[in-house]
């Protein structure tokens, strides 16, 4: 026992040497804020951290690394629901968000005052093939109530290897009884820009961004030039059950429809203010109306490219408030493989609107009621008028612009 205790003596002391190297770089900082009490929580957590490592009844259970990353699990999670702690697995499957495919059920979460709300789900994956919406509240995944759990928690329960099941419990406004669900994980391919067409009996363009990655700009590209070519009267961009993606991405395609250097978004945070411009390269037509499908899944990027084209009266936004998140993440890659998801910054229209539970306003509501979104499903159709009451009331609105603009 003398040992053990020493070696532990010995292990404190040279932690606490680091602590205090680490310490001087940021005590000037700490003065100002006034944190001169931080010794003070070091030498508690060095406690609690002995205490645990030599009385704790599981040993299995009191190794450095695990009891240090639930520390800076605990530290991050009294912060916002969108700031975390990532072991190098969760770094892995948040690179693959924005990069390639993941085993999943295919429907994007966040948390809101404690529950864990669907913003949208993927088009054509279990999640969506099952009927789950935006708006859904998931209250447990594989009987783990989600009260226990933060999203990144919640995020790698419902994530897993394809093929594999995975249940939920979901609360629905307007539903009475809990909606017990059991769903086989499958690849979530993801695919950005997609159902681009000439929709029927019109000549306007239709094409839908179901996120912002890498890929989406040069994509969204292609098919705009395509339109182009078919001289389209009009263009409808279906934004809607985007839950968001990259800021690069979001300036990119906000640049295809205003000139070189307009103000897309600020960023502001404690340490920098800082605006994001549009950039040079291929222009759309502005000359054609551009009308953007909004609703309560677009969320984040979708939001920063609804408001910036609407603050330049470029395009009309047409259906639902969107979720309002515009807090900005910065992940911070760690020497041993983890990573620091932090909120750094909020965003800012260049109206000057907080987009962040504020949401993006439509300049012409359109609800789709639960009955709508069934039809949707139940049609098979990711693109289809007769089904789809906002689709509809968008292409109304075009064409009678459209007819005016011809009179004038």
């Amino acid at each position: 026992m003398r040992k053990i205790t020493l070696s532990l003596s010995i292990l404190t002391a040279v932690l606490a040497v680091n602590l205090l190297i680490g310490y001087r770089v940021f005590s000037s900082e700490a003065e100002k804020t006034g944190a001169n009490q931080v010794f003070e929580h070091i030498d508690t957590m060095m406690r609690v951290l002995q205490l645990i490592r030599t009385k704790y009844v599981d040993i299995d259970k009191v190794n450095y690394k695990d009891l240090f990353y639930g520390a800076m699990e605990g530290m991050t999670s009294r912060l916002d629901p969108y700031s975390a702690f990532l072991p190098p697995e969760d770094l892995e499957a948040l690179m693959e968000d924005t990069e390639g495919e993941f085993g999943g059920i295919g429907v994007t979460v966040s948390m809101k005052d404690g529950k864990l709300i669907v913003v949208a789900p993927i088009d054509d994956t279990p999640g969506a093939r099952a009927g789950i919406q935006p708006g859904d509240q998931i209250t447990s995944i594989n009987g783990e109530p989600i009260l226990r759990l933060n999203l990144e928690d919640a995020i790698k329960l419902m994530r897993g290897k394809p093929g594999t099941k995975v249940s939920l419990t979901l609360s629905r406004p307007g539903v009475a009884s809990p909606i017990n669900l059991e769903l086989e994980r499958a690849i979530i391919p993801l695919q950005s820009v997609v159902d681009a067409t000439v929709l029927p009996e019109t000549n306007i363009g239709f094409v839908r961004i179901t996120q912002f990655m890498e890929p989406t700009a040069a994509s969204l590209e292609t098919v705009l030039r395509d339109f182009a070519t078919k001289n389209v009267d009009a263009l409808i961009i279906d934004l809607r059950r985007n839950p968001g993606g990259l800021l690069a991405s979001a300036v990119d395609i906000c640049s295809f429809f205003l000139p070189p250097d307009e103000l897309v978004v600020s960023v502001e945070g404690r340490e920098e203010k800082k605006v994001e411009r549009s950039r040079g390269g291929y222009k759309f037509p502005r000359e054609k109306p551009l009308l953007l499908l909004i609703d309560g899944g677009s969320a984040s990027a979708a939001e920063i490219v609804a408001g910036c084209l609407r603050d330049a009266k470029r395009a009309i936004l047409l259906g639902e408030k969107t979720f309002g998140k515009g807090r900005v993440q910065n992940v911070i890659e760690l020497e041993d493989g983890s990573a620091l998801k932090l909120t750094i910054a909020m965003y800012y229209t260049p109206s000057r609107r907080i987009i962040d539970e504020h949401g993006i306003q439509p300049d012409i509501v359109e609800t789709l009621t639960r009955e709508d979104m069934a039809a949707m499903m139940q049609s098979g159709k990711n693109v289809d008028p007769d089904t789809d009451p906002q689709l509809r009331r968008a292409i109304e609105v075009l064409t009678s612009y459209n007819v005016l603009r011809a009179k004038k």
